[in-house]
């Protein structure tokens, strides 16, 4: 089950951004990682929002903000083609949300953490990747 996780300066986002970033971050998640569109599937995405009180976060060299994104998928739900797309869409979804253009592509920084099978529990049990790819292609089925 995928997990995304934006940590931002508090007043870095605009209000339309910090309101729909979230959403927009969990969508983009599950799309990269392949899962069926379904509710169940978006009802695991978790996405949070950190907010950092003002002057918690800074470089050696400005205070300009910085947004630090942090995925965890189970070990092989990515590949390298994905992991490139999930970090290039996450990238612009932040910078959206923070009304800043590509130059600005910098001050993101993505991490993806792949948790290893059998390290991943939920509702009281182990959860396995190959059961999760087992539901995904029964639900697309069933679609």
């Amino acid at each position: 089950m995928p997990m995304i996780r934006l940590t931002a300066p508090a007043g870095s986002l605009t209000e339309e951004g910090r309101h729909g970033v979230q959403r927009e971050l969990a969508a983009v998640l599950l799309r990269w990682e392949g899962a069926p569109d379904t509710a169940f599937f978006r009802g695991q995405a978790w996405s949070y929002l950190v907010e950092l009180p003002e002057g918690a976060q800074v470089t050696a060299e400005d205070e300009e903000p910085r947004f630090l994104v942090e995925v965890t998928v189970p070990q092989s739900a990515l590949s390298q083609r994905r992991k490139s797309g999930l970090v290039e869409e996450v990238t612009r979804a932040v910078l959206g949300a923070a009304g800043l253009g590509a130059e600005g592509a910098l001050r993101v920084w993505v991490l993806v953490h792949e948790q290893p099978d059998g390290t991943w529990g939920a509702g009281g049990s182990v959860v396995r990747y190959a059961d999760l790819v087992a539901l995904a292609k029964e639900q697309r089925a069933d679609a």
